[in-house]
């Protein structure tokens, strides 16, 4: 039964990958569309009147007089432009994926009897749900859909040299595995760097976008990003993010150093994995104070904010691969 269930698992890890990919495509296509939305507004504004199709007639009464007006209807861009059919469709695929995804957490979960991420296949399975969970609770709150192709893109990649280079069976926890800390501990690991994962989106976002408005002629080739926010906006929705995922990462720093007093004795031992965990966040407080009280703002404080998730990756991807340490079992 445990077999059957993780094989399930598996498969529907597969079928969610499938779906992230057709995800993918239609929010590239929205990017598309967006490029030749505003290649046709600039067309239609250099257009003589009489041939503007954005323009409309309307009939008002004045003095019992008929007088008709011609009214120009503004291009919608930036955070307000409605979205496209494929970024419609883009959004409908990854929720689908999402289903699919936390099917296979679960499925992962129930055959091993515990929570899913006791080593380096669940730790992604779960991880990069909760990245999707996380980009898709936050359009509530402001619209990023324009992060789709990086979402799904990235969700794409860690999920594929997860299911190729870390699957393994399920097998029982390490004994220093068996706490309630690992649903605490871990668990707020991978929703901050959730955040981290979406913050590093806008990021990059907003180095283009200011490269763009310094540089006119690559605006050209870039048109698409006419319907984001400007540099400004995307610099502060990149800060608001990282202070999220930052106080998370920090109750992630105290809760490993509880449960490693716990486990070992002590709580803190300067193992690879610890150190690690605190350089990451010695990045993001000082990306954080710089930009609070040093005035860094622009492309300064998105490169610092990029620095400090290609931490994270290399904390995850390389520190538990190849290094060794106490922390050795969250590996393969």
């Amino acid at each position: 039964m445990t077999t059957n269930l993780a094989t399930y698992s598996v498969v529907l890890t597969y079928s969610a990958m499938a779906v992230y990919v057709v995800a993918f495509i239609s929010f590239a296509l929205d990017m598309a569309k967006r490029a030749g939305d505003v290649s046709a507004a600039a067309g239609a504004q250099s257009a003589p009147s009489g041939q503007q199709a954005a323009a409309k007639t309307v009939a008002t009464v004045q003095g019992g007089t008929v007088v008709l007006e011609r009214v120009e209807a503004p291009a919608r861009t930036g955070s307000g432009r409605s979205g496209s059919r494929f970024e419609r469709v883009g959004m409908a695929m990854t929720i689908l994926a999402l289903v699919l995804h936390v099917g296979s957490i679960v499925l992962r979960g129930i055959a091993a009897d515990r929570v899913p991420w006791g080593n380096m296949f669940e730790f992604s399975l779960t991880g990069t749900g909760l990245i999707v969970l996380i980009f898709l609770l936050v359009q509530f709150w402001q619209n990023l859909k324009f992060l789709g192709v990086f979402i799904s893109g990235l969700t794409l990649i860690l999920l594929g040299i997860a299911t190729v280079n870390y699957y393994v069976p399920v097998v029982p926890l390490q004994p220093a595995l068996q706490s309630y800390w690992l649903v605490i501990h871990v668990f707020v690991a991978i929703a901050g760097t959730g955040f981290f994962a979406l913050g590093a989106g806008l990021a990059v976002s907003q180095l283009v976008q200011t490269y763009r408005q310094g540089h006119p002629a690559a605006s050209k080739k870039i048109r698409f990003m006419e319907t984001l926010p400007d540099a400004d906006r995307l610099e502060v929705l990149t800060y608001r993010v990282l202070l999220v995922g930052f106080v998370l990462w920090t109750f992630t720093l105290i809760a490993g150093a509880i449960w490693a007093e716990r486990a070992w004795g002590r709580y803190w031992g300067w193992d690879t994995k610890e150190v690690w965990t605190f350089i990451i966040w010695v990045v993001y407080a000082g990306y954080i104070h710089a930009r609070a009280t040093r005035g860094w703002r622009g492309a300064r404080s998105s490169w610092l904010a990029l620095i400090g998730f290609a931490a994270v990756m290399f904390n995850f991807s390389v520190v538990n691969v190849f290094f060794k340490g106490l922390h050795s079992y969250s590996g393969l």
